[in-house]
C-alpha cells in the first residue's frame, strides 16, 4: 500500500509530502495522522531545524477534505463518544511544534488545504496556484479552518472569501498575507531554499522559545502579554545559544549554535 505522506530529510530540513496526487492530495485521516507523525519525528531528530509541508505533483498542494463517497476517514466522520477530529488534532500538533514550519504551495490550496497553509508559520506559493474555500457551493461553510484564517486574513475580505466561495490567485494570496512570497513555479524551490538558509543559520533555541511566546501572547490582553514577555527575555538570555550568540558577536565570528 502506497504511503499517503512521504518523509524525506535533507540536511536540516524534513520535507513531508502529501502523496495522493490522484485525489489532488486531499486530506483524510491517514494523511493528517501522517503529517502529525512526521512533525513528531522532526522534533525528535537531532539536527532537523525546519519542517516543510507540500503536495505531490505539480497541480495541487491540497484540495481540502476528501469528498469522494466512501473515502476512508472522510471529513464528516466523527465518533460521538469521542468527538475529536483528526484535522484539529493535526492543527494542534502544528501549533505545538517548536520548529519553524513552511508550506511549499506547489499548486491549488483549497478548503482544508488553505487551512493547512494558514496553519504553517510561513508559506511560499507558485504563481500559478489558486486558493479558495468553495464550501458554500456544496451547502457548507469553512468551519474547522476558520480560526486560522481569522488570524491571518482581514475581516471583510475573509467574509467575502468564505461567503462567495470564489477562487483567488497567488498574487491575491500574497496581498492577503496568506503567502510570504509568490514566485513562478520554476523558482519555487530556489525561493524556499533562500528562506530556509536564512532560518537555519540563526539560533534554534531562540526560535523555539520565540514561537512559544508568539503562540502564548497571541490572544492575551496587552497587559498580560507584557507580563509574559518581560519574563521571557531574561530567561532566553540564560540559554547556551544566547551566550554563544553574544560571544560570537563580540568576537566578530559566526556563531556555532549548541541548540540549548
Amino acid at each position: 500500500m502506497e504511503e499517503v505522506v512521504l518523509s524525506e530529510r535533507t540536511g536540516a530540513v524534513l520535507r513531508l509530502t502529501i502523496n495522493r496526487p490522484e485525489r489532488r492530495n486531499a486530506l483524510n485521516e491517514a494523511v493528517c495522522r501522517g503529517l502529525a507523525d512526521g512533525v513528531d519525528v522532526a522534533e525528535r531528530t537531532p539536527g532537523v531545524r525546519v519542517v516543510v509541508i507540500t503536495g505531490a505533483g505539480e497541480k495541487a498542494f491540497c484540495a481540502g477534505g476528501d469528498m469522494k463517497t466512501g473515502a476512508g476517514g472522510a471529513p464528516f466522520v466523527l465518533d460521538p463518544a469521542n468527538p475529536k477530529h483528526y484535522v484539529i488534532d493535526l492543527f494542534r500538533r502544528l501549533e505545538a511544534c517548536g520548529l519553524p514550519t513552511i508550506a511549499r504551495v506547489n499548486g491549488h490550496a483549497l478548503a482544508g488545504g488553505l487551512g493547512l497553509v494558514c496553519a504553517c508559520d510561513m508559506a511560499i506559493g507558485a504563481g500559478n496556484a489558486s486558493f479558495g474555500v468553495p464550501e458554500t457551493r456544496v451547502g457548507l461553510f469553512p468551519m474547522m479552518i476558520l480560526a486560522y484564517m481569522m488570524r491571518i486574513i482581514p475581516r471583510r475580505k475573509l467574509f467575502e472569501i468564505c461567503m462567495t466561495g470564489e477562487p483567488f490567485s497567488a498574487e491575491q494570496a500574497l496581498a492577503l498575507d496568506i503567502l510570504n512570497y509568490a514566485v513562478p513555479a520554476s523558482d519555487l524551490d530556489e525561493k524556499l531554499e533562500w528562506l530556509i538558509d536564512r532560518i537555519t543559520d540563526k539560533t534554534p533555541t531562540g526560535i523555539k522559545l520565540g514561537k512559544q511566546a508568539f503562540r502564548a501572547i497571541e490572544d492575551m490582553p496587552l497587559d498580560k502579554a507584557f507580563e509574559y514577555t518581560q519574563l521571557m527575555l531574561p530567561i532566553m538570555s540564560m540559554t547556551e545559544d544566547a551566550r554563544e550568540g553574544m560571544n560570537a558577536f563580540n568576537e566578530k565570528r559566526a556563531p556555532e549554535w549548541p541548540g540549548k
